[in-house]
């Protein structure tokens, strides 16, 4: 008599898992560049689809064609050139004036917590102001010439810029520190031989971020009392209903802050390239 053979039992099978579809998977390079590329080309399209089609009235959107045609005339009739120039010396003038202040204060008081005590609730506070409540203030105490301007982009990014410097640096690793005392470093070498160093590439992105933010602060810096600048071109063309002019408005600003953001991620990759190794 034969024994009875055991049923067996199938072991699941594991899921099969694409490694492009994957949670947290990365992609190459080449494919980033692909997809990044791709979203504007079918933003373009679907933009080309409803202007160019009739869907939506030039008066309200103008087509991308009508856009670049009005593009080329502000930089070959109306010194587009200039205005541009105006916008970047403002607010690279009101974020160096930022960081210079905010990037050692928040050093201060992220290393010593009774500065911290001290600024923290005022800084915090201000945070929150929108830098346009400002403006009527700024234009009785600077007038309206670049002064007011500046003024503007500094008060929009200093207190960002110190509270995020002060979190990074308090946020040193303890054990860093207490072997710098091991070894017998005072409190001045804490400070610029332990606390500085670990920060400086986080403080850089810091301002990285920052910059970003300072260039959405011009546009209404230069909304009052402007003769040139993108924001001001953009508020002529706005009472002549010129949506051309004011989508390439918006377009050159969005192009030069993504080169600008890209030349600064390059630069923190190039002083702290110790920092992006995984």
């Amino acid at each position: 008599m034969s024994a009875v053979q055991p049923l067996s039992v199938s072991e699941p099978k594991a899921p099969v898992r694409r490694r492009s579809l994957a949670p947290l998977e990365p992609v190459s390079s080449s494919a980033r560049w692909m997809l990044g590329l791709a979203f504007f080309v079918v933003f373009v399209a679907v933009w080309a689809f409803f202007t160019l089609g009739g869907f939506v009235s030039p008066t309200f959107l103008a087509s991308p064609v009508t856009m670049v045609k009005e593009g080329w005339l502000l930089f070959t009739e109306y010194g587009f050139i200039k205005d541009i120039g105006m916008t970047i010396w403002r607010v690279v003038g009101g974020f160096i004036l930022a960081a210079v202040i905010a990037v050692p204060l928040g050093i201060a008081m992220g290393a010593y917590k009774g500065i911290e005590a001290f600024f923290e609730p005022f800084i915090s506070f201000c945070r929150y102001l929108p830098a346009s409540a400002f403006i009527p203030l700024l234009i009785l105490w600077a007038g309206i010439g670049e002064a007011q301007k500046i003024l503007v982009i500094f008060i929009g990014s200093v207190f960002q810029i110190t509270l995020m410097v002060a979190v990074t640096v308090g946020g040193a690793r303890r054990d860093l520190v207490e072997a710098a005392y091991t070894l017998g470093a005072g409190h001045k070498g804490i400070v610029t031989r332990v606390l500085i160093p670990g920060a400086a590439p986080e403080i850089a992105e810091t301002l990285r971020l920052v910059l970003g933010w300072a260039w959405t602060y011009v546009i209404v810096a230069e909304l009052i009392g402007s003769s040139s600048g993108i924001g001001h071109m953009i508020t002529d063309s706005q009472s002549l209903l010129n949506t051309g002019q004011i989508i390439f408005g918006i377009i050159i600003i969005g192009l030069i802050g993504l080169v600008s953001d890209f030349a600064f991620k390059a630069l923190n990759h190039r002083l702290f390239a110790w920092s992006f190794v995984r």
